[in-house]
């Protein structure tokens, strides 16, 4: 039956009705039935084709669409056409509302096929792509958003759909390349907008692309963008020099972090700005002046700053307090002097973040008070937070321990801060050996109320204060009983309880400056059950090194290369005929080179005697390759930790010199634990003379190689179970202490 004029109202309505349920069927009837009586109505063809096109009969859809245009002049097509682009747009919108977003994603994909040049429309296509999982970053370039952005200048109108797209698209695809390209053909309309909405959007995007995800060159390219409309944007410049200094582009980032440090006016600041510029001084290696004063320059500040308290300080500045610490200890072995500053800067610290923490506080304080109760009947529940367990130090060395704990005892938890997103398999092998492990972000307050939540008794802070995320976790006391083991020395906070250590890594007077208590294990506060070994790759004629000369080596960071040691190296290289130094380690090529070369000059040795090698691909291939070397040469006052345990399970001889300081005690006490003396030295003269006894002495040589192949059955450093059961029995004993109130 027709439908006649007078029943137009109730039809549409019934039309409408129809079509919002999804009887679709029924409404393409009426709209069937209504083009029938009155053919020239145009929107009737619309809605059809919008129905056929819900239904998925999407050449229907267009056909019908085609139909009232058939036989109009041009100008009559333009104005059909923004007709039906109005009812699509109205129906998209409808279905955003009802999120519906799979079948406003289809219609917006029709409107583009109408009016491909309509840039919101497009935006509103990705940003319903990420909705329905159906995006990826080739997107941006196939519908050609970043060209038209590039070309319009509707700044304004635009602005709130690309300001909400372009969070979305850091997200979900922070590194493709056509990301950045959106982030840079959007920077003029934040620039007529809103800067500080510019900053809240691209500085967070570039610290997670640089630190989470390991790209520092994407992160650089990000900033540099925040900076063509703040160029003295004191947070991207601090981000900035980080990243140049992680992409190996250490210039650029000494001298940003020299920018810094001339813009910043608070002391808090001008401590951190150090911080950066000793960090890029330090990485680079070879900077030896340059460091040494601006070290004497930090430890001035720090005296400021003591002096100075009371004084405010923002979160944000107590948060970067105790990182620069970490330069000290490579500069010079004065652990009193260093624990005094280190102390006090630390309780300012703890004092600060728990006053930010209020409530927070509370809440923690009041859940451990009702855990003063025994274990006897429950397992100990051990908690590790760290940001290092993957293929880092940390992550290579702290593995036994998590797998031999005893889980009949034990309930362990791991705190993955930061949680890296890339493929580390290392990570992942963590992951799979505690029942709970919770991969976490940067947010302090997140991670401490899940440690809280989770009422763990004992929590193991692997990172000191290398990581200021860890050290706000461990300032705000969400476990009752906190201890600091392997990662770094003690952090001096006043919330930790124990500093795990072993009888020879502190001399015995460490504690009249340590304010945590010092729990030393009977033999070592490390062992592994050994390390992976790839192939080796170098080979000494291909060095140019005969096959009967000495190889020396050295394989640290550009941190620990100190002139004082590199010159009793030289020493050494000049009194032993016919032996090589091979150097490896990360840092700023020709920085390093010159560094060597003017020490090498000054001690009469040929500096062809110097050979530099690239870093390795893999850890297993770089211990493969320790092998070339006869004897390695450890760094003072920092020692090798990692490099000094692969070191001796490759049973090549080292040389080391011991210091009062945790860090210049390792190797000591790894050395030790593998049952050899030879190679110890407890003065400069005696480095030397260890690394010219052992470099001509090759039955020493071979002895020392025997007792370090032998110890792999016999010594405490490897046998990792045993260091388990003793690292347990400690953790039982500080539980009892703690529950009997002493």
């Amino acid at each position: 039956m027709l439908i006649m004029v007078t029943d137009l109202i109730n039809w549409k309505t019934q039309a409408e009705q129809y079509l919002s349920e999804g009887n679709y069927t029924s409404a393409a009837y009426l709209y069937e039935q209504a083009i029938i009586a009155e053919p020239y109505v145009t929107p009737y063809y619309w809605y059809l084709g919008l129905i056929l096109l819900l239904q998925g009969q999407e050449t229907e859809a267009q056909m019908t669409w085609m139909l009232p245009m058939a036989e109009v002049d041009e100008e009559e097509i333009g104005k059909l056409t923004n007709e039906l682009l109005q009812v699509l747009e109205a129906e998209a919108i409808q279905r955003e509302k009802l999120e519906e977003f799979s079948l406003a994603w289809v219609i917006r994909q029709h409107i583009r096929e109408i009016n491909p040049t309509d840039i919101n429309n497009l935006i509103k296509i990705i940003t319903l792509s990420i909705k329905i999982n159906n995006f990826q970053g080739d997107n941006l370039i196939e519908l050609c958003l970043i060209e038209y952005l590039n070309t319009s200048r509707n700044y304004n109108s635009l602005y709130d759909d690309l300001k909400n797209l372009i969070q979305e698209v850091v997200k979900e695809a922070p590194l493709h390349f056509a990301t950045f390209n959106l982030l840079e053909a959007s920077l003029p309309y934040f620039s007529s907008s809103s800067v500080s909405d510019c900053l809240d959007i691209f500085l967070p995007a570039a610290m997670r692309i640089g630190h989470t995800l390991k790209c520092p060159e994407l992160a650089t390219k990000i900033l540099e963008l925040i900076l063509r409309l703040d160029s003295d944007n004191i947070e991207s410049l601090r981000a900035l020099a980080i990243f140049y200094q992680d992409s190996q582009k250490y210039d650029i980032g000494i001298k940003i972090s020299k920018k810094c440090y001339s813009i910043s006016h608070e002391l808090p600041d001008k401590i951190f700005a150090i911080h950066l510029l000793l960090r890029g001084l330090m990485s680079a290696g070879g900077y030896w002046e340059e460091v040494c004063n601006a070290c004497q320059e930090l430890e001035l500040l720090f005296k400021q700053l003591i002096c100075l308290q009371p004084i405010e300080i923002s979160e944000i500045q107590t948060l970067r307090l105790l990182t620069p610490f970490f330069a000290i200890p490579h500069i010079k072995d004065n652990p009193v002097q260093f624990k005094s500053t280190n102390n006090q800067v630390a309780k300012i610290f703890q004092a600060s973040i728990q006053k930010f923490a209020g409530e927070y506080l509370n809440c923690y304080s009041q859940l451990n008070k009702n855990k003063s109760f025994g274990y006897s009947h429950r397992k100990l529940k051990v908690g590790y937070l760290s940001y290092a367990l993957r293929q880092h130090s940390v992550g290579w060395l702290a593995r036994w321990l998590i797998q031999h704990h005893d889980k009949e005892q034990f309930e362990t938890y791991i705190y993955f801060v930061d949680y890296k997103q890339i493929n580390d398999w290392l990570q992942e092998w963590y992951v799979s050996q505690v029942t709970h492990p919770h991969k976490l972000g940067m947010s302090a307050w997140d991670i401490a109320e899940k440690i809280c939540n989770d009422e763990i008794d004992i929590l193991i802070d692997l990172d000191s204060l290398t990581l200021d995320v860890t050290s706000e976790v461990i300032a705000l006391k969400p476990a009752p009983l906190q201890a600091t083991w392997l990662g770094w020395d003690a952090s001096g906070i006043p919330t930790v309880d124990y500093f795990i250590a072993d009888p020879y890594v502190l001399p015995y007077t460490a504690q009249d400056y340590y304010t945590e208590k010092i729990w030393r294990l009977p033999n070592t506060y490390i062992a592994v059950d050994g390390f992976e070994v790839g192939i080796p790759t170098l080979r000494r004629d291909e060095l140019n090194i005969p096959s009967d000369a000495v190889v020396y080596l050295s394989a640290q960071r550009g941190y620990k290369r100190n002139p004082e040691t590199t010159r009793w190296q030289m020493k050494i290289i000049n009194e032993v005929a016919n032996s090589y130094f091979l150097i490896k380690g990360s840092g700023e090529e020709e920085a390093i080179k010159n560094f060597f070369y003017k020490i090498a000059d000054e001690e009469g040795v040929d500096c062809s005697r110097l050979k530099f090698l690239q870093q390795d691909p893999l850890e297993s291939t770089h211990r493969a390759n320790l092998s070339i070397a006869d004897v390695v040469l450890d760094t003072y006052p920092y020692n090798g930790a990692t490099t000094t345990l692969e070191t001796l399970w490759m049973g090549i001889p080292l040389v080391t010199r011991v210091g009062e300081q945790f860090a210049a005690r390792n190797s000591y006490t790894m050395m030790i634990n593998a049952g050899i003396t030879e190679g110890i030295a407890w003065t400069d003269e005696e480095y030397i003379e260890w690394g010219i006894r052992l470099g001509k002495d090759a039955n020493l040589r071979q002895q020392v190689a025997w007792k370090l192949r032998q110890s792999r059955h016999t010594a405490p450093l490897w046998n990792a179970k045993q260091f388990t059961r003793e690292m347990e029995k400690a953790y039982q004993q500080m539980w009892q202490i703690y529950v009997e109130g002493r």
